[in-house]
């Protein structure tokens, strides 16, 4: 018998160690308070196979306060970017903001606004893939400078609700 539990306790082990980690998780921090958000999405580097997550992340801040975030190795050893959308201090929405990181340069960023009350009101990680868009015929499609269009493989979402 009890050689029947030792071996049920090593296949336990062996398929627990086994299984497939879960898509990575980013962490958002404000004012006090941080939340583990899951993807939105997350494919492979090919952006071929993709998991649907639920739903995006949710904080309350208050006006003028950052949100810092923190990716893990699985995101920053890829290309990334942070978009943030706010409200200035008279509560009128603003253009998104947009930081791209290089594969390996940078582990966290701290999104802020436009100015003392500005109001964040999403900050959206996007992890880029090694894939790009293309049209019907398969041919890349270019941006105005001439790029391949790169496509994002997963998406975390921060909603933040005003205080």
């Amino acid at each position: 018998m009890r050689r029947l539990a030792v071996a049920l306790a090593c296949a336990a082990f062996v398929a627990a160690g086994c299984s497939a980690p879960g898509a990575p998780r980013v962490t958002f921090f404000v004012d006090g308070d941080s939340v583990q958000a899951a993807p939105l999405i997350h494919c492979d580097v090919r952006v071929q196979e993709c998991e649907q997550g639920t739903e995006p992340a949710r904080l309350r801040a208050r006006p003028g306060y950052p949100v810092q975030v923190s990716v893990p190795a699985e995101v920053s050893e890829s290309p990334w970017a942070v978009i943030v959308q706010y409200a200035d201090a008279e509560g009128r929405p603003q253009p998104e903001k947009r930081q791209f990181f290089s594969p390996g340069t940078r582990h966290a960023y701290t999104a802020t606004g436009g100015g003392p009350g500005s109001q964040l009101l999403v900050v959206e990680v996007q992890q880029i893939g090694a894939a790009y868009a293309a049209d019907e015929a398969g041919n890349p499609i270019l941006d105005e400078a001439g790029n391949p269009q790169l496509v994002t493989r997963g998406i975390w979402s921060l909603q933040l609700e005003p205080v």
